[in-house]
C-alpha cells in the first residue's frame, strides 16, 4: 500500500478561515484531557492501593496488582474501537451528540466503580462489573476526541505551532497531579480501614463531576458557529475507521510508532514506581505519593518547557533526542530502582522531566503526512494506538517480568519503545526525501 505524503503548505488554514484564537482553544484542549487522564489516573492509582484488597482478596498483594493492571489494559484495547463507534455517531448525529454520549457513558462508567460492591459481597461479579467498567471507559475516551488539539495546530501561527500543540498534553501531567493530591489527602486524613472500606471510591465521584465540568466546558467551544465553521472550513471530517486504515493506515502506525518512546515511558514512571515500591516495601506509601505529586509538577514544567525547545529546533528533532535520552535513562533504572529510597525518588522525578518534554511534542510528530480531510479521524486513531502499543500493557509486563526476571525487563521495555520512535522518524524522513 503506498504512503501518502503532502507538504507543510497543504496543511496551512484555508483563505478567509473564521478567525479563532488558538489561546481559546488551547484551554479546552486542556480542560478536555486533564478530565480524561484525571479518571485514567484514578483507575491506575487505585489498581495498587485498592483493588488487590477490594477485589482480589482471595491472592497476594501482587498478584492482586497484576490482576488490576490487566483490567487497566482493557481500556487502551477498547479505545479504537470506541473512536470507530462514536466517529459513526458523529457523521449521523453530529459533534454535540458524540461529545455529550461518550463523556455521559465515561461519567457513568467512573462512577460505576465508586458504587461497585468489593469481591467479599458478591464474589466474581465484582471482578466481571470492574473489567465492564473499564471496557466501557476506553469506548467513551475514544469517543471523546473532539478534534480541538487538531484546530489549535491548524488555526496556531506557523512560528508558534509546537508552543500550542504543546498544551494538548499538558492534560496528563495536570490529571496525574490532581489524582495524586486526592488520594494523598485521602490516605492521610481517615485510617487504613476507612479508606480501604469507603473513602478511596471518592475520587471515582470526583472524577465524575470533572467529566460534568469538562462537558460543558468543551460543548461551550465546539458548538459555537465560529469553530463549527473552523471546523469545516479546514474538513476536519469524521472518517470511517475502515476508509483512515485502507487510504492512510501506514500513516496512522507509522504516527503511533513515532510516539512510542514516550508513550512507552508514561506508565512507568507513573504506575509502575507505586507498584514496585509497594510490592517490596522499600518506603511509605505516603512518602511516595508526595515525591509523584513533585514529578508530577516537574512534568507539566517540562511538557512547557517542550514547546520552547520545539519551537526552534523542531518537533522531529525535539522527539528524536529525547528518544535517545530515554533509552540511554532506561540503562540506568535496574540501579536507580533496585537503590535507595533517595534513587527511587531520582527515577521517578528524572523519568518525569524526560516523559514532559518528550510527551510534550509526540503528538502530531507525522501529522503532514495525513491529507487534511484525514487528519481529525487520523490524530484520534494514532493517538489510539500509541497508547494501546506504547502505554496499556506497560504496568502490568514492567511489574510481572522485574518479579520474575529482574528490573532488566523495565530497560528492556522503555528502549524498545526508544528503538521504534528513532526507527519511525527514519522512516518518516525516508518518505518525504522520496515525495
Amino acid at each position: 500500500m503506498a504512503t501518502t505524503t503532502h507538504t507543510e503548505a497543504d496543511m496551512q488554514t484555508p483563505a478567509g478561515h473564521s478567525p479563532v484564537a488558538p489561546a481559546e482553544i488551547a484551554v479546552g484542549v486542556i480542560i478536555g484531557r486533564a478530565s480524561e487522564h484525571f479518571d485514567f489516573f484514578v483507575f491506575g492509582i487505585a489498581c495498587v492501593l485498592v483493588f488487590p484488597q477490594v477485589f482480589f482478596p482471595f491472592t497476594d498483594n501482587l498478584n492482586g496488582m497484576l490482576y488490576g493492571f490487566a483490567i487497566f489494559a482493557m481500556a487502551f484495547v477498547s479505545r479504537p474501537f470506541g473512536t470507530a463507534l462514536f466517529m459513526s455517531i458523529q457523521r449521523r448525529w453530529g459533534r454535540s451528540v458524540k461529545l455529550t454520549a461518550s463523556l455521559f457513558l465515561l461519567g457513568t462508567a467512573t462512577v460505576g466503580v465508586a458504587f461497585l460492591p468489593g469481591y467479599h459481597s458478591i464474589g466474581g461479579t465484582a471482578i466481571f462489573l470492574l473489567a465492564m467498567f473499564r471496557i466501557l471507559q476506553g469506548f467513551a475516551l475514544g469517543g471523546s476526541w473532539d478534534g480541538l488539539p487538531t484546530l489549535l495546530a491548524l488555526n496556531a501561527p506557523k512560528a508558534k505551532r509546537n508552543w500550542y500543540t504543546m498544551f494538548g498534553q499538558l492534560g496528563a501531567p495536570i490529571g496525574f497531579l490532581l489524582a495524586n493530591m486526592l488520594f494523598l489527602y485521602l490516605i492521610l486524613s481517615v485510617s487504613p480501614e476507612d479508606f480501604q472500606a469507603w473513602a478511596w471510591r471518592y475520587p471515582f465521584f470526583v472524577a465524575f463531576a470533572i467529566n460534568v465540568v469538562a462537558l460543558f466546558a468543551r460543548l461551550r467551544l465546539v458548538l459555537t458557529e465560529e469553530y463549527t465553521f473552523a471546523l469545516e472550513e479546514s474538513a476536519l471530517e469524521p472518517i470511517s475507521t475502515r476508509e483512515m486504515l485502507d487510504k492512510e493506515g501506514p500513516n496512522i502506525f507509522l504516527g503511533a510508532f513515532a510516539a512510542l518512546a514516550s508513550y512507552a515511558l508514561f506508565h512507568i514512571v507513573t504506575i509502575f514506581p507505586l507498584s514496585w515500591i509497594s510490592f517490596n516495601q522499600s518506603q511509605v506509601i505516603d512518602d511516595v505519593l508526595q515525591i509523584q505529586i513533585f514529578g508530577a509538577v516537574i512534568g507539566i514544567i517540562a511538557t512547557i518547557f517542550s514547546g520552547i525547545i520545539a519551537s526552534r529546533v523542531g518537533k522531529r528533532t525535539t522527539v528524536g533526542v529525547m528518544a535517545v535520552l530515554i533509552g540511554i535513562f532506561a540503562l540506568f533504572s535496574p540501579m536507580l530502582m533496585n537503590g535507595s529510597a533517595s534513587m527511587q525518588n531520582a527515577f521517578i522525578l528524572i523519568g518525569f522531566a524526560l516523559l514532559g518534554v518528550s510527551y510534550g511534542q509526540s503528538q502530531g510528530t507525522v501529522t503532514t503526512n495525513f491529507a487534511r480531510r484525514f487528519r481529525y479521524s487520523g490524530a484520534a486513531l494514532t493517538s489510539d494506538f500509541a497508547w494501546l502499543f506504547g502505554a496499556a500493557f506497560a504496568p502490568l509486563i514492567a511489574l510481572g517480568l522485574s518479579v520474575k526476571f529482574g528490573l532488566t525487563a523495565v530497560s528492556l521495555y522503555v528502549l524498545s519503545g526508544a528503538l521504534c520512535t528513532l526507527l519511525a522518524l527514519y522512516i518518516n524522513r525516508q518518505i518525504e526525501r522520496n515525495a
